[in-house]
């Protein structure tokens, strides 16, 4: 890896995150007493979480609360919550999202952010490193942060060295002198490296991977190589990395939400400048909002279309502000203000048309985009052709902001030839009472709604025969007819079923109305 492309990863690790947890929202029991949180293995009560309280007085995890209770009569017990402890490390994540917008989860309790890039614009790696941490204090957590070269490095340093930077070609001696417990590896394999002689990474360091390998495994080689920063596997973010990000750090919070608009404009102008640099529109935008507190404001947009156009994806923006059931509250100040164009497509500059249609379909296309933004992506649809000879299915609603670059063209009616289907159909289909001159031929009249009609003209059969696997075998044949009543009005009929080979008694259906 080229020392300018060389990455740098932030790992963060909160110890106490269950207990700290608890006492967050008061229901942890007295402050003065130890906290242990409990769940049932095997029919036996175990600690699977302390406080540091409790940590300090000898108890560990995976104790079984009899023997905890023996060493430590006073124990407040509360019972193990994990999906509490995830939902509050992802709410940590989408606060340090603010950070960058590569953010992974570190099972157990930790996180890991790449900071490639990015520390510069909070003054410095060590800087950054210490606003998370004001951060997670301000909120009551405990957090070990480490910054290394790689993923496993920074995590092992912030759970096992308590290290916080190691700088670029660093990370091998730092690393070498944390315990083998910092390979995390299973309990027998550490056992059989201490009896081994082998109690710091520095000790492996120096024997023979393959001997290793042979030994104890390619994974612990692997492992021990990602540690000493000699191999980077890149994190797996939790939220898809965009195509392209500006965004607006302020050094106080920002409390004047008159200015907002104002801010998302220039995001909205610098993001435009890129996208034409690279020859691409955005087709999705997203709006975050970063507050001193915590929380994040997302806001959504979409287009039909690939589009760097300011003002409509502005008014597209002040829709959106428009339509909020919730309307922003800066609480004590937004930290920051991120523009991401999740999805981008190739545009090309727009050509004028002589005829004004680039200008209706730009019309057309801008008022499909405001009412996606007001109304949400699936309560505006269209009609797209399908590939189906059933008359039912040859037309599907989709989102009308969806792709359609792959959409199937629309039959073309032959000129001065009446239309092959109606305009309205009816699903389902109505059963209608009919006579016919013999039984695979058309009508002579049939009555519907109570009505009864005498057929003047027939024109038939169009013959469309199921399918089969999508059916299955017990879908019936169909045989339409285009017939007109005296009176001049025009419908659809059809026979379900072939006369002697699919069924004796075929019944008939009115399908649709022509004009």
């Amino acid at each position: 890896m080229e020392r300018d492309m060389q990455r740098r990863y932030l790992a963060l690790w909160f110890p106490y995150l269950a207990s700290e947890r608890l006492r967050r929202r008061g229901s942890a029991g007295p402050d003065e007493r130890p906290l242990v949180l409990v769940e049932k293995d095997r029919g036996a009560l175990r600690l699977a979480d302390c406080d540091q309280r409790a940590f300090k007085l000898g108890l560990t995890r995976g104790l079984t609360l009899a023997d905890a209770r023996a060493r430590i009569p006073e124990l407040t017990v509360v019972e193990a919550d994990p999906a509490a402890d995830r939902r509050l490390i992802e709410w940590l994540a989408a606060l340090c999202d603010r950070f960058t917008p590569l953010v992974a989860l570190d099972p157990p309790h930790g996180l890991v952010l790449d900071i490639t890039g990015c520390a510069h614009l909070f003054g410095g790696e060590a800087a950054l490193r210490q606003r998370v941490g004001r951060s997670m204090d301000w909120l009551g957590l405990t957090v070990f942060a480490s910054i290394a070269g790689t993923p496993q490095a920074a995590r092992a340093l912030s759970r096992f060295g308590r290290c916080a930077i190691s700088l670029p070609g660093e990370d091998e001696q730092r690393a070498l002198l944390l315990p083998v417990s910092a390979l995390e590896a299973s309990s027998e394999t550490v056992i059989a490296l201490s009896r081994a002689g082998l109690k710091t990474l520095g000790d492996l360091a120096g024997r023979p991977s393959h001997t290793l390998a042979a030994r104890f495994g390619e994974a612990l080689v692997t492992k021990l190589r990602r540690v000493l920063g000699h191999e980077d596997a890149r994190i797996t973010p939790l939220r898809p990395p965009p195509d392209c990000v500006v965004e607006r750090h302020f050094p106080d919070p920002l409390q004047d939400t008159d200015g907002l608009e104002e801010i998302v404009t220039h995001l909205l102008g610098e993001a435009s400048r890129l996208l034409e640099a690279r020859g691409e529109g955005g087709r999705a935008f997203e709006v975050s909002f970063f507050r001193s507190d915590g929380a994040v404001r997302r806001l959504q947009l979409e287009t039909g279309r690939p589009s760097r156009d300011v003002a409509a994806i502005l008014r597209l923006y002040r829709e959106r502000i428009d339509s909020l059931a919730d309307p922003l509250d800066p609480g004590f100040g937004y930290d920051a203000i991120r523009l991401s164009v999740p999805v981008c497509e190739p545009l090309g500059t727009p050509q004028a048309s002589l005829d004004g249609r680039a200008v209706e379909e730009e019309a057309v296309a801008d008022l499909v985009d405001r009412l996606v933004t007001r109304f949400g992506r699936e309560r505006v649809l269209r009609f797209v052709a399908r590939d189906s000879h059933q008359p039912e299915q040859e037309a599907a609603l989709v989102p009308a902001a969806a792709k359609s670059n792959e959409a199937l063209p629309w039959p073309v009616a032959q000129p001065d030839e009446p239309p092959a289907r109606p305009l309205q159909l009816f699903e389902p289909p109505q059963p209608v009472e009919t006579l016919a001159e013999v039984p695979d031929g058309p009508p002579l009249r049939f009555r519907w709604r109570r009505v009864l009609h005498e057929i003047a003209r027939a024109e038939g059969p169009e013959r469309i025969a199921p399918d089969w696997w999508r059916d299955g075998p017990g879908e019936h044949t169909r045989d339409y007819y285009r017939v007109e009543d005296a009176q001049g009005r025009r419908f659809w009929l059809y026979r379900a079923g072939l006369y002697g080979r699919e069924t004796t008694a075929p019944r008939w259906y009115l399908h649709g109305l022509f004009a």
